[in-house]
């Protein structure tokens, strides 16, 4: 039996936000502006109100 529209809305609200917070890991890390910079444009495409710590409004 196939999932419904909620099922399926759900699950991808999971992944994003498990996307997300790897996304938030590597960007603590990330050691130069520019890798920082690209890590926050990649989760900028999938959720565009993202907000991560250390990153200056834009």
């Amino acid at each position: 039996m196939g999932r419904v529209e909620r099922d399926r809305e759900i699950a991808r609200r999971r992944t994003r936000r498990a996307k997300l917070k790897k996304l938030r890991a590597r960007f603590a890390a990330a050691k130069t502006p520019a890798d920082k910079e690209a890590i926050f444009l990649k989760a900028r495409k999938m959720s565009p109100f993202v907000e991560f710590e250390g990153q200056p409004a834009t």
